[in-house]
């Protein structure tokens, strides 16, 4: 699988303001495992307007740095040609894409949805994990021990890079079993053997545990005022009699 772990600064809060983007970064990302520098995208952008204050103090990106750079027309499909049909992983999706899509438009070239293959918000997965817990990416390195010393500033690419090492922890053991083994074998060549030098350990539950189990389901039974799910299922895959 292809993702590209993508991230942008702009010169404000809100495109319909006016506010562009001014920093594009992209770090791939293929079966969980980064690709070297070379195959990551990065590129600065004359917005063709200031910035605002608020936004410089978080950037640093001043008028006079970005004056040489080139328009996003210019950088458009080169950006597109490197995200096209992979799956984006950004730390609060709604703003990079609300940005992303406002500058296509103005081209004509559609929306970020037409030319990827979708979108993962690391801020919505983040939330469900930690809820009422602060999860902006400063926050999320520091609960998963990422270093983040180089981060005086915000930047479009060294927040990609701290990104794909939350990313990996956050989703840390949903790798598939081929993921975890998958090398220059083709895939078509994998094989899975299961060999047994002896008979596996059945250990069943005693009389105690089994009727802590029932009190249990019995006090779920109360909880829903029925029969709970976990009863409905022994009774639909439980054998009929045979008498």
């Amino acid at each position: 699988m292809r993702q590209i772990i993508l991230d942008t600064e702009t010169t404000g809060l809100d495109p319909q303001q006016g506010h562009r983007i001014i920093e594009i970064a992209g770090v791939e990302m293929i079966n969980r495992k980064l690709s070297t520098p070379d195959r990551h995208y990065h590129s600065f952008m004359n917005p063709g307007r200031d910035s605002d204050e608020a936004a410089l103090q978080v950037h640093g990106l001043t008028t006079e740095f970005l004056s040489d750079k080139p328009k996003f027309a210019e950088i458009a499909q080169d950006f597109l040609e490197f995200v096209r049909g992979a799956e984006l992983i950004i730390h609060n999706a709604a703003f990079d894409i609300g940005f992303l899509n406002a500058e296509l438009g103005k081209l004509g070239l559609g929306k970020m949805q037409d030319h990827v293959a979708g979108v993962i918000d690391t801020l919505v997965m983040a939330k469900e994990m930690f809820p009422g817990k602060r999860n902006n990416l400063d926050a999320l390195c520091d609960r998963f021990e990422i270093d983040r010393s180089a981060r005086t500033l915000h930047g479009a690419l060294i927040d990609c890079e701290l990104l794909s090492d939350v990313y990996l922890a956050m989703t840390r053991g949903q790798e598939s079993l081929v993921m975890d083994i998958v090398d220059n074998t083709p895939a078509q060549a994998l094989t899975f053997k299961a060999e047994r030098s002896r008979p596996l350990r059945v250990v069943r539950a005693s009389e105690a545990e089994l009727a802590a189990h029932d009190a249990y389901l019995g006090d779920l039974d109360k909880a829903v005022k029925g029969t709970c799910t976990w009863r409905q299922l022994i009774s639909t895959t439980e054998p009929a009699d045979a008498s």
